[in-house]
């Protein structure tokens, strides 16, 4: 536990230096001019997945949302609690976001929650959920395929947003859909014209 803590702690130190230093360091600007990332990614939780990393970006690049299984609910407008819903409203009308990416991931633990018959002694949340991307498909497909799979899915409850549909169809919105492969360290992009996943390809857009 001190060693994982202490690795952490050196990260900080690292971003500090790199980021944080000086009057004309990045953090500076962006506390200055405020941020204006033209990406959005809705991504897992999973330690293994974290977008920043895998795309090397900067602080004010990307605008990024995590939850379990990285799920785009369906567009409801009620007065419960809607988290992810309400950063996409946020990064899409308010930060006005190029790009929409839905990065889903191998190995995923939502989705084997979603498949699993097993009843888990601790499930207050989780099942009703992932839920939200079951389909008729779940008996005959393995976990990372359900998992491309459920990026559709979450694309289709995209489209029930009205300023969204609405953004896509004005061209002033992308929504790309990745998978990326853990063991592999790669992206995979869903191509229309194929509808398959083809290795992400540098300035080529795929959804």
């Amino acid at each position: 536990m001190e060693k994982s803590l202490n690795k952490i702690l050196k990260g900080y130190e690292s971003f500090r230096d790199k980021y944080a230093h000086g009057d004309t360091s990045v953090m500076q600007y962006l506390s200055k001019y405020g941020q204006k990332p033209e990406m959005m990614i809705i991504a897992c939780c999973d330690s293994r997945v974290d977008p920043a990393l895998i795309l090397q970006c900067d602080p004010g690049d990307l605008f990024i949302v995590r939850n379990v299984a990285n799920i785009v609910p369906p567009y409801e407008k009620d007065e419960m609690h809607h988290g992810t819903s309400a950063a996409l409203e946020f990064g899409v009308s308010f930060l006005k976001v190029k790009h929409l990416v839905l990065l889903g991931h191998s190995q995923c633990g939502g989705i084997k929650a979603l498949l699993s018959t097993c009843e888990s002694s601790q499930n207050d949340f989780i099942t009703n959920w992932v839920s939200l991307i079951k389909t008729e498909d779940s008996s005959t497909l393995d976990a990372d395929e359900y998992a491309k799979l459920a990026l559709k899915k979450s694309y289709q409850n995209c489209m029930t947003f009205p300023w969204i549909k609405e953004k896509v169809a004005k061209k002033e919105l992308i929504v790309h859909l990745w998978f990326f492969d853990i063991k592999m360290g790669q992206i995979f992009a869903h191509s229309d014209a194929s509808d398959s996943y083809e290795p992400l390809v540098v300035n080529t857009c795929h959804r």
